[in-house]
């Protein structure tokens, strides 16, 4: 099993800037002074999180599938696994997230805050109501539907609500990725023994596009459609599978010995960058467009942007490789702490630029004289972001982690784990 242990700390790098970007997407808009221009570095977000799923179709293929395409481990074991992974930091997020929303609306320092709380809630839409009409895509959640998506989130199904995200809601990835590995010890097998990878990789991109051409041709760019195409795990699942068809067409390559030479990596820049900026230039140009990019048109960008990544060599310092590993392990938490830490850290900001001397003798005085979040703050909450993820990875997520080994799969005590099997895990510390 030797191509299963080969390390690719390309892919460190690549997954710690995923989340990364997908940080600066979801915060950077929240400072008006740079609006006229932030747009366009924020504006495909979306490409983050798809090159994500990609990215862990791949990994997993290439470390859990033998040289016979064969799972090397019973699909309960696997899925146990995974659960493991994804849970601590799902849960551990949405509490997070849960108690930061309790208290801004408690604080309410400014009129949008007051009216947050856990019921609170967005419509998800893509067409103009949002615009003419703000108040109609704010919901606040009844009883029923409370309780109801707290139940989704328990168990991790919260992708599947098509009107709204709840809580914590950049974490219907999470939601997503839970579902895409429940499917994998039953395609990937499959998927791995195909000869003609292209074909396929192009039949599972024609596949994918086929949802969003329906949403454009039949629908409003209203709810449930936005949604469904958004973040639904079925919907999103070919965008898993492209990642387990790139891995058997890198092992198909390399096999053959052809691997990308100098003029080959340069060619795969120059797509990506032409990709990218073709995608924000179609951007300004009509709703549908966004369905499109977002569900299937810049795919075979996002699988270049791993293929080109799978060539960097592996430095020979062994310190570099551990510090890009810890960053890789931090990127899953950085998708799904991001907002609440935020949150905290630009409420801060507001109380300290105010009179907080004021805040021990008068709560609503020293909220009341709160200043403003300054964007050259910016770069200090990105760090602090990175370094609570990773301490969150490995001081709390870890643990858990553990602890739910031990209790489902007893028989099998939790050993070290290889490098490569730590690179199959987003959330494993290196």
């Amino acid at each position: 099993m030797a191509s299963s242990k080969e390390r690719f700390i390309g892919l460190e790098w690549l997954r710690f800037f995923l989340g990364l970007y997908i940080v600066i997407f979801h915060t950077l808009h929240n400072y008006p002074s740079i609006r006229s221009w932030s747009g366009y570095v924020t504006d495909l977000g979306f490409f983050s999180t798809s090159t994500f799923f990609i990215l862990s179709g791949f990994l997993l293929a290439h470390v859990y599938l033998n040289d016979q395409h064969e799972m090397r481990e019973p699909a309960r074991s696997f899925m146990t696994k995974r659960f493991a992974n994804l849970y601590p930091i799902h849960i551990g997020s949405c509490l997070l997230a849960m108690a930061v929303s309790a208290g801004v609306g408690y604080l309410a320092l400014t009129a949008q805050d007051a009216g947050t709380s856990l019921r609170f809630v967005l419509y998800d839409v893509n067409n103009d109501t949002g615009i003419v009409n703000p108040e109609a895509l704010r919901h606040t959640m009844g009883d029923v539907e409370l309780w109801f998506n707290v139940v989704l989130n328990v168990f991790m199904l919260h992708a599947w609500n098509p009107y709204y995200l709840t809580f914590n809601p950049p974490s219907w990835s999470i939601s997503a990725l839970f579902f895409f590995y429940l499917t994998f010890p039953f395609i990937a097998p499959r998927l791995m023994k195909i000869k003609r990878t292209r074909l396929a990789i192009l039949i599972t991109n024609l596949v994918y596009l086929v949802p969003p051409l329906i949403v454009i041709a039949f629908t409003p760019f209203d709810m449930p459609e936005t949604g469904i195409l958004h973040r639904n795990p079925i919907i999103r699942l070919p965008e898993f599978i492209a990642g387990i068809l790139l891995c058997a067409f890198y092992m198909q390559q390399k096999n053959a010995g052809k691997l990308l030479n100098l003029r080959g990596k340069l060619a795969l820049v120059l797509y990506i960058a032409v990709c990218c900026l073709v995608a924000i230039w179609l951007l300004e140009h009509g709703r549908a467009w966004y369905y499109l990019l977002h569900n299937g048109l810049l795919l075979t960008a996002e699988m270049a942007l791993i293929y080109l990544c799978v060539h960097i060599p592996t430095p020979s310092s062994e310190r570099l490789t551990r510090f890009a590993g810890r960053l890789g392990g931090a990127s899953l938490p950085m998708f799904a702490l991001h907002v609440p830490l935020y949150v905290i850290f630009s409420r801060s900001e507001q109380i300290l630029k105010g009179e907080p001397s004021l805040c021990p003798d008068n709560l609503r005085l020293c909220l009341a004289a709160a200043g403003e979040s300054s964007v050259w703050l910016y770069p200090v909450y990105l760090l602090l972001t990175v370094i609570l993820c990773i301490l969150f990875q490995e001081q709390f997520v870890v643990r858990i982690r553990r602890w739910i080994l031990s209790w489902m799969l007893p028989a099998a005590p939790v050993r070290n784990k290889t490098h490569a099997e730590r690179m199959a895990d987003p959330q494993e510390p290196r």
